[in-house]
């Protein structure tokens, strides 16, 4: 298996403007894919994404950087990175937004695994987890797209 890059496409029935919307700003963000995002949707801006363990109570922070703001088309961040301090190496996390006839076609692909450094064992273990969390998050989506209707 290519442990390199994850690719998920997802067609939904929404402007590009509505739905780089729904990617890029931490008030929608969180209704489909963290539980709670504190950043501003600007070019080097830090912000951090939180995770709740419903079991255990804990939260998970995860910094990330966002990287590229070009709305409608484009948005994309850099995370998990291998030092503390949004250093070292870390993932890219792109959404490309293309209009159709119906809606928005989005593509979300997230790379840089092989570059992390990470042994063998620990590699295959975060690109299967990512994957898992991609199947769940971008149903989840396309379902709040919906939810919205045509206005964010």
């Amino acid at each position: 298996m290519e442990y390199g890059s994850i690719e998920r496409d997802i067609h939904v029935e929404a402007s590009p403007e509505v739905v780089f919307e729904v990617i890029s700003r931490p008030e929608h963000m969180r209704e489909w894919w963290p539980d709670d995002a504190r950043f501003k949707p600007v070019e080097g801006t830090p912000g951090e994404l939180f995770w709740r363990d419903e079991a255990t109570g804990e939260t998970m922070t995860v910094e990330f950087t966002v990287l590229e703001v070009a709305p409608p088309s484009r948005f994309s961040f850099r995370w998990c990175y291998t030092d503390a301090g949004r250093a070292g190496d870390s993932l890219l996390v792109t959404f490309d937004l293309k209009p159709t006839p119906d809606g928005t076609l989005v593509r979300m692909t997230e790379t840089g695994f092989r570059e992390m450094g990470w042994e063998i064992a620990v590699l295959e273990e975060q690109y299967r987890d990512h994957v898992r969390g991609w199947d769940l998050y971008i149903p989840r989506l396309g379902a709040y797209v919906a939810r919205l209707g045509s206005t964010p």
